[in-house]
């Protein structure tokens, strides 16, 4: 059956000239027309806050930055400072510092263990809207933020005596002594 089947589509494809090409012409159709869309263009209000370089009121408009930098560093250190126009000036450096801390494991589990942390050193200068001059420095490790600045409250320092307890002078009670009985009223000896 196989060998009747391929000898009667070799004698079709024998009997088909061989410049025999058959054509196909796709439909056409027309491009879809759409009408255009009928909504006006957006009207944007004006903003409501006055730009500051032209608001007369704004007395810092004229302070302008007049010195920066910033250095950060592969280890992990970094620092960087600024300076305006109105003598405002800030500096701060940072590095990374093991140290002992808790840790957590993927698991949630908390270890005390080393860790690294940032340690920050820096200091601020600037001048009060009442004509003072500040300066704050300030330090952030292991032992905390410690800030520093003649500016700063300090807490009072009393310094007073502890008072001492008074001394009872007394004699010390005897105890009785105890007399056996034999449960009739005449003492044992």
């Amino acid at each position: 059956m196989k060998l009747f089947f391929v000898a009667a589509c070799l004698a079709v494809a024998a009997a088909v000239p061989s410049s025999y090409k058959p054509e196909y012409k796709a439909p056409s159709y027309p491009a879809p027309s759409y009408p255009a869309p009928k909504y006006p263009a957006p009207a944007y209000p004006a903003p409501a806050y006055p730009s500051p370089s032209y608001n007369k009121d704004n007395k810092y408009a004229d302070i302008t930055v007049t010195s920066q930098s910033d250095e950060r560093n592969i280890d992990g250190s970094s620092q960087w400072s600024y300076a305006q126009s109105d003598y405002t000036t800030r500096e701060e450096s940072q590095a990374q510092k093991k140290m002992q801390g808790v840790t957590y494991d993927s698991y949630g589990k908390e270890s005390y263990g080393e860790v690294l942390g940032n340690t920050n050193k820096g200091s601020s200068y600037w001048v009060s809207p009442e004509g003072e001059k500040l300066t704050l420095t300030w330090a952030a490790d292991e032992a905390g933020f410690q800030p520093k600045g003649d500016h700063l409250p300090v807490a009072p320092v009393h310094e007073y005596e502890l008072p001492v307890a008074p001394v009872h002078e007394y004699e010390l009670p005897v105890a009785p002594v105890h007399i056996p009985f034999n449960g009739k009223g005449y003492k044992i000896y």
